[in-house]
């Protein structure tokens, strides 16, 4: 007696009330032993035992599920393309204005510094967000500038903006603690500003 098989359904793929917490535990896994840029959709997908078009499904892009798995409070893959698509000499003020005015929310807050903290005490952490910085943020504003030294430039505002989150929301330096967003943005936008673009 031959088995009958009914014939695959198209749409959604299908996936147990598990599924999605299973894709992320993978996910921690993976990009922990393998790093942001070794790991893959179809790698996590098959750590976790479900179809790749299911890792899609729930979470979009390796940088959706990424941010889902550490807890990432911003998206600059989602955020600085269109901060780079604004007026050209307001590019450096409105990257400083946009990281500052996201860490006013508390949760924000929280799980930026959280990481932050993770990240430079973690051999685990610091390459695996090293990863996505380089990719996600680094990569694309070098890919904006389109200019031989671009990686360069964006590795300085990267290292920039880096060491404000960490001196005003890590270190708590008073000074810069206490300073305004408008006083910070009008100070360090101009040499954001001249990293990208002078």
């Amino acid at each position: 007696m031959t088995e009958h098989r009914a014939p695959r359904r198209r749409g959604r793929p299908r996936g147990g009330t598990d599924s999605r917490a299973r894709i992320i535990a993978a996910a921690v896994d993976e990009f922990g032993e393998r790093g942001y840029d070794g790991s893959t959709i179809r790698s996590i997908a098959g750590r976790a035992g479900v179809d790749p078009a299911l890792v899609h499904h729930y979470f979009g892009t390796k940088a959706d599920l990424f941010a889902e798995a550490v807890g990432m409070p911003l998206r600059p893959d989602a955020d600085v393309p269109a901060i780079l698509a604004g007026p050209r000499d307001e590019v450096g003020e409105r990257l400083v204005r946009y990281i500052l005015e996201a860490f006013e929310d508390p949760d924000v807050r929280r799980r930026g510094v959280m990481l932050m903290r993770t990240a430079v005490a973690s051999k685990l952490t610091t390459p695996l967000l090293a990863g996505f910085i380089s990719r996600e943020l680094i990569g694309r504003i070098a890919r904006a500038l389109d200019v031989p030294d671009a990686e360069l430039r964006a590795s300085l505002v990267a290292s920039q903006i880096a060491g404000l989150l960490l001196t005003r929301y890590v270190l708590r330096f008073s000074a810069l603690a206490e300073a305004s967003i408008d006083e910070l943005v009008e100070r360090i936008g101009p040499t954001v500003q001249r990293y990208l673009f002078d």
